[in-house]
């Protein structure tokens, strides 16, 4: 009777994870020399974000910022993964990217698309006050664990466009709204925290919600943005998921990973501790200036 039961326990349990989904939103800092002489060069940090990505177990997330080459690094260092999305700035591999990585083994990819925000939407161009092209890539998704379906939209919005960040808020609601036929997970650095009217644009409606808000359970002791500095304390999240009913978020959190560098070859024993055991000087580093952030839903 208690090995029935233990097994009935086993089952149950794998059945509702298969139903939980991880869910990621990540700036991955394009590559660039300035960051580079800082000692954040990306072909440093890319091996702590490719890891961070794989322990904590992403099946799906949105990227910002991430160039072609980036893009190809990463999925060469996440066996099993493989993404979607064009280049901002001709629509092909020039410029940043909006992509959605995404498990080969957990999700089949059915249709996908990019759109740029602005008043001409199907073709590479800057709107409103921008200051460069925006875009939001989006993908349809079957999940071979459950066989549901659902959108998977992912943006970055312009860094100076007062403007522009709203209009992009109205264009991405709007274009959500059309296809709710289907739930939709919606992620992106939107340049603006939770106190901003394009924040609010986005959610003081009936399509979208927060996952912050709405989460179970929470792990955020930070905000998302740090500036490549491990010290900093915010409480603006600017990076955001958001999702459609009838999705559950059942954790939210913020993950402040860091990794380590040396800032001196020779170590020194801790007292009272064993001859063997040595500690040395070093550096607390993130692998990029903002934080991933994740959640686990529910369809």
């Amino acid at each position: 009777m208690k090995t029935r039961f233990l097994l009935f326990f086993l089952l149950f349990n794998i059945v509702v994870s298969a139903q939980n989904l991880t869910v990621a939103t990540y700036n991955l800092r394009y590559k660039n020399a300035k960051d580079s002489i800082a000692g954040n060069a990306w072909s440093q940090r890319s091996v702590y974000v490719a890891q961070l990505i794989k322990f904590h177990g992403f099946e799906v997330f949105g990227t910002q910022e991430a160039t072609y080459e980036q893009l190809q690094d990463l999925k060469r260092m996440l066996t099993g993964y493989d993404y979607v999305g064009v280049g901002r700035e001709d629509g092909k591999e020039k410029g940043e990217f909006s992509a959605i990585f995404y498990s080969v083994e957990r999700l089949k990819l059915l249709d996908s698309g990019t759109f740029w925000l602005s008043q001409n939407t199907d073709a590479p161009n800057v709107g409103w006050d921008a200051m460069l092209p925006r875009i939001c890539t989006w993908a349809f998704f079957k999940d071979l664990s459950t066989g549901k379906k659902f959108y998977f939209y992912n943006t970055h919005f312009d860094h100076r466009g007062v403007v522009a960040r709203q209009e992009s808020a109205k264009l991405i609601l709007s274009t959500i709204a059309k296809n709710r036929k289907y739930p939709a997970i919606f992620t992106g650095d939107l340049n603006v925290d939770q106190r901003s009217e394009a924040y609010r644009i986005l959610t003081d409606n009936d399509v979208l919600s927060d996952s912050y808000e709405i989460a179970q359970q929470h792990y955020a002791t930070n905000g998302t943005f740090n500036g490549f500095n491990a010290t900093l304390l915010t409480e603006s999240r600017i990076d955001h998921i958001l999702v459609t009913s009838p999705i559950k978020v059942l954790k939210y959190g913020i993950l402040t990973d860091t990794y380590r560098v040396k800032v001196s070859a020779e170590g020194f024993q801790a007292p009272d501790f064993p001859k063997e055991y040595s500690l040395y000087p070093s550096e607390a580093r993130v692998p990029s200036d903002h934080f991933p952030v994740m959640v686990v839903v529910e369809f």
